[in-house]
């Protein structure tokens, strides 16, 4: 967690360097590099989020395979 907000910090500050070295305007090098920071803070989240729900529904899917193979094997004995 102390990583992710140190990275997001100094993402910040590079992107805030970047921005006033190539003469951007003071107030649109702020905004975008607030803007990089929550981004940067935030992106292992939201991808997170989204390959658990990957993970998840392959599991669902080999569980669903598993029953219907076993439903199959039960009526082809029976």
């Amino acid at each position: 967690m102390i990583q992710r907000i140190i990275g997001g910090a100094v993402g910040a500050l590079a992107t805030w360097l970047i921005l006033v070295w190539n003469n951007v305007d003071s107030a649109l090098a702020v905004t975008a590099a607030v803007v990089g920071a929550v981004a940067a803070f935030l992106w292992p989240i939201i991808v997170g989020f989204f390959l658990a729900r990957r993970v998840k529904q392959r599991r669902q899917d080999d569980i669903q395979a598993e029953v219907a193979r076993q439903v199959a094997e039960q009526n082809k004995q029976g």
